[in-house]
């Protein structure tokens, strides 16, 4: 068989996000592996105003009897083209978590997109998954069989543990100024806070949603928490933000995996999170305290455990470092993927 896989992504791999970095480290580590991943951009705009008439002209450029596997981001509003695609090339879909489980949609556009991502993967081979929740979710709720979806989890790199920020606990949140990521409970609960002695850092693209980015923006003004609270934007060393820091704090409302709490296991930080999606598989009791999503009253009052009692922070930063050592590697997530590929194509 062919170890030839071409891979299809939308908008800008080098994106700092979760989903473009499995996807860059994952192409990486295939090549290691000794398969040759040949790019294929579909451009920008996906999955709410895709050019498809284009992504359907780069595709069509691909070989007939070629492996090939499309990022969900632009495959679950690829349903048009799928079917003729599947009759084509070996296909196969790569999830991150399903499109309509993205924060802030209509009920009426969730259930446009699950629909047509439900028709697109049932053109495919097989969907690769980052995690067995978004796998049930693709079993229980899109029609896919349990044979043909397969969990290829986030490798994590081996990282030395955070040395703290000092006398004045620092909380750290990473992730992208999106509804999904919660930033907005964080800061709220941060507001009830103030007879605590904290700063926080929120390391994150404000370009994916610059509306929300402003309304945060204006929150933090709001609450009067600009000393305390910064938006810094991306950075081009996150783990200098992680070895710096006290506790790591993401309130998302929904993850498909969560590597940025994987990145703090590994750092051996402490977590406050929410028991959404998958992060309740990614972080064990041993390592934070996960509480319900949209809840600024239970996200405050688990950061105020972890301020008021070091014991317990210090307890939770062992299991934590325990839980980071126990992950796969990068080279992991590629061999299930390479054999899954292999038996499916």
């Amino acid at each position: 068989m062919s170890r030839t896989l071409h891979f299809a992504y939308p908008g800008e791999l080098q994106t700092r996000t979760g989903g473009y970095g499995y996807d860059r480290r994952v192409i990486g580590a295939l090549g290691d592996l000794g398969w040759d991943v040949k790019l294929v951009p579909l451009g920008e705009g996906f999955p709410a105003r895709p050019d498809l008439a284009q992504a359907d002209r780069i595709l069509a450029a691909i070989p007939d009897g070629s492996i090939l596997m499309v990022d969900g981001l632009a495959f679950g509003v690829l349903d048009g083209v799928a079917e003729t695609l599947g009759q084509r090339v070996r296909l196969f879909a790569l999830v991150h978590h399903p499109l309509a489980l993205e924060t802030g949609l209509s009920e009426q556009a969730k259930a446009e997109l699950a629909a047509r991502e439900r028709a697109a993967l049932a053109c495919t081979r097989g969907t690769v998954v980052t995690s067995a929740a978004t796998a049930r979710e693709l079993v229980e709720n899109y029609s896919i069989a349990n044979e043909d979806v397969v969990t290829a989890l986030p490798g994590t790199d081996p990282v030395p543990r955070s040395t703290g920020s000092g006398d004045v606990p620092s909380i750290l949140s990473v992730g992208s100024l999106t509804r999904r990521k919660g930033h907005d409970v964080l800061i709220a609960a941060l507001a009830t806070l103030r007879d605590h002695s904290w700063t926080c850092r929120i390391v994150g693209s404000r370009d994916l949603d610059a509306d929300v980015a402003d309304e945060l923006e204006q929150l933090i003004q709001t609450l009067q928490l600009q000393d305390r609270v910064t938006l810094v934007g991306e950075v081009e060393d996150v783990q200098a933000e992680f070895a710096g820091t006290d506790i790591f704090a993401l309130a998302s409302r929904y993850e498909g995996y969560g590597m940025v709490f994987a990145e703090a296991l590994a750092h051996g930080l402490p977590i406050v999170g929410c028991a959404a999606g998958a992060v309740p598989e990614v972080v064990p009791a041993t390592a934070g305290i996960l509480v319900a999503p949209n809840s600024p009253e239970e996200f405050a009052a688990a950061l105020r455990r972890l301020l008021d009692e070091p014991t317990t922070r210090k307890a939770m930063a062992v299991g934590a470092a325990r839980a980071g050592a126990a992950l796969p590697s990068w080279r992991d997530t590629a061999a299930i993927i390479a054999q899954f590929l292999e038996s499916k194509a």
